[in-house]
């Protein structure tokens, strides 16, 4: 359990991050590592709990406690003390593919339901797992796992992202023949085209799939499965060619502001000008008008991670000023833990890229836009209660030349994909597929990841391909050896 009275000892002492007037201009990871003795120090403060909230409770119900991949926390934290690196990355491999994803992205809901967290003093677990990782990957701990023997049974997995690719990794490993087919030029889903290089470059996305393909893994590039045009796949030529089919390919619908104004030039969606960026650092060709902050007022709506992705790119395209605008009420400070731990508690949370400059403002809502010779120019608002009614008298203009719409996706894509197959939707328009098997309704089709819950989070992402996988193994062979 690391130190016995190490939580009494040692401070809770967290990465730090580069200055914001250097790290806003470039694209490179900014968070400043600790130090060996400091890691060990820090993971010297876990207690074992007796009931360890942070590992997860095993469930897939939303918004429970702790790790949706039920990470073993205090036991690589022990590891991580005594100094055994090695043990500890085999430990944080056996229940999570991808550490160094989560190590990165993920929020770490394991922090807030850590039982120091009770006055604010958690375990750095996310810091540990990335630290644990990337000493894995730098002393070539890390290498392919390909199957003792194969099958015979072909999988097909669409769409590669988190899930999908923890699907496939967890397929190949079980002696499947996999093939992972993804309708852009390189893997990664959202990883690669939606967030940011500043919080992960992609060469560590580069390096998994180097690892995947050694294992079997057969990637199949701009094949857009049930598309239009040049690399498009028919569905049902899949199902007549696979002995099951992953269907894992997001949740890409995203929310709209239909109010006045909205066809005016300058209105985008979030996912139309972050992927553009990470194309630009990618040295891939961009389809389309160019979408770039340089010298413009860019107000961002929608007050989650990826309308803190969109400042962040913002700034370092080199916005004149950025403002988000959030419908909800301003969160408390601080939440009560008597209420709230060990789940994920609504507080004030700042993100780096909030940190860098932008100005928020919340209980706010756009009414119309306005501009000149087809442009947008200003967005018309006004405060709202806690019911969403505008309040009279508070309504108020703000300046913008570029607005990023980052309020959510509502569901997969529909056209295409999911019509032509026919699949069934749930209520909320994901693809219905209960957590005991993945199948949807069709025969020998499963589905994981956004496309079946929902927006998400990587961790989930990353579980529910797993699962999925096991349950698509279980039914190929009527069994399975797949970890959860």
């Amino acid at each position: 359990m690391g130190k016995v009275t190490g939580f009494l000892e040692i401070e809770r002492h967290d990465r730090k991050y580069a200055p914001v007037a250097e790290r806003i201009k470039h694209f490179r990871e900014f968070v400043v590592p600790l130090p060996e003795k400091e890691l060990r120090d820090q993971a010297a403060r876990c207690m074992n709990c007796g009931i360890p909230y942070c590992h997860g409770t095993g469930s897939v119900a939303p918004g429970t406690p702790g790790c949706p991949v039920n990470n073993q926390i205090p036991d690589w934290n022990d590891l991580v003390y005594q100094g055994n690196w090695e043990e500890a990355a085999r430990n944080l491999h056996s229940t999570n593919n991808f550490p160094e994803f989560t190590g990165r992205i993920c929020p770490a809901p394991c922090e807030a339901s850590c039982t120091l967290n009770i006055d604010d003093n958690p375990v750095t677990i996310k810091t540990i797992e990335c630290a644990i990782v990337d000493r894995a990957w730098e002393n070539g701990w890390v290498k392919p796992e390909p199957p003792q023997q194969t099958t015979g049974k072909k999988v097909a997995v669409v769409g590669s992202g988190p899930a999908g690719l923890a699907c496939a990794q967890q397929l190949a490993r079980a002696g499947h023949e996999v093939h992972v087919f993804e309708k852009y030029a390189k893997a990664g889903g959202l990883l690669r085209y939606g967030i940011p290089d500043f919080k992960m470059e992609k060469h560590i996305i580069d390096r998994r799939i180097a690892q995947m393909e050694a294992e079997g893994v057969v990637f199949h590039y701009g094949v857009h499965v049930g598309g239009s045009g040049s690399g498009a796949f028919d569905p049902q030529t899949m199902l007549r060619d696979y002995d099951a089919v992953a269907l894992t390919g997001g949740a890409e619908a995203p929310r709209d502001l239909p109010i006045p104004g909205r066809d005016l030039a300058g209105i985008h969606f979030a996912m139309d000008f972050l992927p553009q960026q990470n194309r630009r650092v990618g040295k891939e060709p961009i389809t389309g008008a160019e979408i770039l902050a340089t010298g413009k007022h860019v107000v961002v709506i929608g007050g989650g991670d990826t309308g803190s992705d969109c400042i962040g790119t913002s700034f370092r395209q080199g916005a004149k000023s950025v403002t988000q605008l959030e419908i909800m009420p301003a969160p408390p400070e601080r939440e009560n833990k008597a209420l709230t731990w060990p789940n994920w508690p609504l507080k004030m949370r700042t993100s780096s890229s909030q940190a860098e400059g932008a100005q928020r403002d919340y209980a706010v809502l756009t009414q119309r836009f306005s501009g000149a010779d087809g442009k947008v120019a200003k967005l018309h608002c006004v405060r709202v209660d806690s019911q969403f009614k505008p309040l009279p008298g508070t309504e108020f203009d703000l300046d913008a030349e570029l607005v990023l719409l980052a309020m959510g996706f509502v569901h997969p894509v529909h056209e295409g994909l999911l019509k032509q197959l026919g699949v069934e939707l749930d209520p909320r328009g994901n693809v219905r597929a209960n957590t005991a098997d993945y199948q949807t309704s069709l025969p020998k089709v499963f589905s994981a990841g956004d496309m079946r819950r929902g927006q998400s989070l990587v961790v989930w992402a990353i579980r529910e391909g797993r699962l999925c996988a096991q349950s698509v193994d279980r039914f190929l062979m009527g069994r399975t050896d797949l970890p959860r």
